[in-house]
């Protein structure tokens, strides 16, 4: 370990980390340690010759990528990261200002795995977030995917001190980054696309606590709408109105007639939904989640009194419900065919002695074959490329992927019962209305309306019969 700044060393231990895993969990804080100082070395060798040589400089990036490989390894074990943390911490405030624009991606994914698997953040991890925004408002511009995935940890699992912390106002300072971001003309539509992703996770996190905020994100997410060329980013932007409708809908229809846009927004809206490509696809909102927060932000719209929405406005909202909500359940149908169809296919290609063999190494490692830390290294993953789900070509599928792997705080939330809960308010509270809607739908959309309900007491029976098999194996664990 005393030779760990050589680059070929550092592959090799980087390999050895990824194959043993959690075995490696006694020896993680003593790597972490070697591979700290075996960075500063080779940082303070280049101070003094003032100039990084090109392996001194693999050198310094495989010391960071072997640490974010231990802090994978040991992702299912939380209670290790505030150990290794005092190790890092002067790495990552060091490294996420201008000095470390050579290693800043390779930094980012250790803040990204620091806040996402430990217990909690700790205020020492929270002093990384000025050093971010000031460097994406600065010079990152071109990180902006990177630095998405732990700004969003930071408003995700420290949600608390995220909204009640004033020295730094840290609520202000993202509207600050974003805004400037958005409005600056010279900024490409794809550089964008992580700001309004970040806004839905100010949303969706803090629903009913940052009302103050609606209004000012509203306006600019309106103003880059206008402008943007780039069918992904005007899908996440809609995605934006669509999440303030979920969050509070009487503000943000309020806030859309305030700005005069509402007809604008709308219209807009309806066409992208209704837009298809050459091939017959559907142009817009392509991914599972696109499809489900439009569902929940229409959706709340009819829980409006009738006086705040037209018949006929109500009328087009339900029939843009119904039909988004039969595509996002063929697209889950799809989904769960294909995800089967890959198990199918690798099962085919291992043989017996890889069977035994994996069974084995997980007798061995006393890892359940459903290993969950796969599913939280993925997300991690898939919210650091997910930006590039865009599709700029009308017929090409080569820039879109389906990445449903990040979390959000809608995942709990089925679109089918949330729509049939409302409509069962709806035809309670203002029966006139409920039968006005119903009733002037043609046998198409009847047909889509009952297959609908019917879909929403199937999940409403699977759901709770999930929560009841989730106790249960709880109360089994406890014993």
């Amino acid at each position: 370990m005393n030779e760990v700044e050589n680059e070929d060393l550092v592959f090799t231990l980087e390999t050895i980390v990824d194959k043993f895993g959690e075995e490696m969990a006694p020896y993680a804080l003593g790597l972490c340690q070697n591979l700290a100082a075996a960075f500063w070395k080779c940082m303070q060798s280049a101070e003094a010759e003032e100039d990084l040589d090109e392996s001194g400089a693999l050198a310094a990036v495989g010391c960071l990528r072997a640490i974010s490989t231990i802090l994978e390894s040991v992702s299912r074990l939380p209670h290790l990261f505030p150990q290794v943390e005092p190790i890092l911490l002067p790495i990552m405030q060091r490294m996420l200002t201008t000095d470390g624009q050579e290693v800043f991606e390779e930094v980012l994914e250790i803040v990204s795995y620091m806040t996402y698997f430990s217990e909690t953040i700790s205020l020492e991890m929270w002093s990384l977030w000025p050093l971010m925004i000031n460097a994406l408002d600065d010079w990152a511009i071109d990180f902006f995917e990177n630095i998405l995935v732990p700004l969003d940890n930071y408003i995700s699992r420290s949600t608390e001190h995220f909204l009640t912390c004033k020295e730094p106002d840290y609520q202000q300072s993202l509207f600050k980054v974003l805004s400037s971001v958005m409005t600056d003309k010279n900024i490409e539509d794809h550089d964008i696309e992580p700001a309004p992703k970040l806004i839905e996770a100010v949303l969706q996190n803090c629903k009913g606590r940052v009302d103050q905020w609606v209004e000012p994100y509203l306006r600019i997410t309106i103003d880059r709408l206008r402008r943007t060329e780039k069918k992904y980013l005007k899908d996440l932007l809609i995605e934006v109105i669509a999440n303030a409708l979920y969050y509070n809908p009487h503000l943000t229809l309020n806030i859309l007639q305030k700005l005069a846009v509402a007809t604008e927004v709308f219209n807009l809206w309806f066409h992208m939904l209704q837009e298809v490509k050459k091939s017959g696809q559907k142009a817009n909102f392509r991914r599972e989640h696109d499809k489900k927060v439009c569902i929940l932000g229409l959706t709340s719209l009819l829980s409006l009194p009738s006086e705040l929405l037209p018949e006929e406005s109500l009328r087009q909202i339900f029939r843009a419900v119904l039909d988004l909500l039969v595509a996002y359940k063929e697209q889950v149908a799809e989904t769960a065919k294909n995800n089967e169809d890959e198990d199918d296919d690798m099962d085919a290609w291992k043989t017996d002695d890889d069977e035994e063999e994996e069974d084995d190494s997980d007798k061995e490692m006393g890892v359940d074959t459903e290993d969950g830390d796969e599913v939280d290294s993925q997300r991690l993953h898939k919210l650091a490329t997910q930006v590039h789900a865009g599709d700029e070509d009308d017929d090409s599928d080569d820039d879109f992927s389906d990445d449903e792997e990040f979390q959000s705080p809608i995942d709990n939330v089925d679109p089918f019962v949330f729509f049939s809960e409302i409509m069962k308010v709806m035809s309670v509270s203002d029966l006139r209305r409920f039968q006005i809607l119903t009733q002037s739908l043609d046998f198409h959309y009847q047909a889509v309306a009952n297959a609908v309900a019917h879909h929403a007491e199937e999940r409403r029976v699977e759901i709770e019969k999930e929560k009841a098999e989730k106790a249960a194996s709880g109360v089994v664990g406890k014993q």
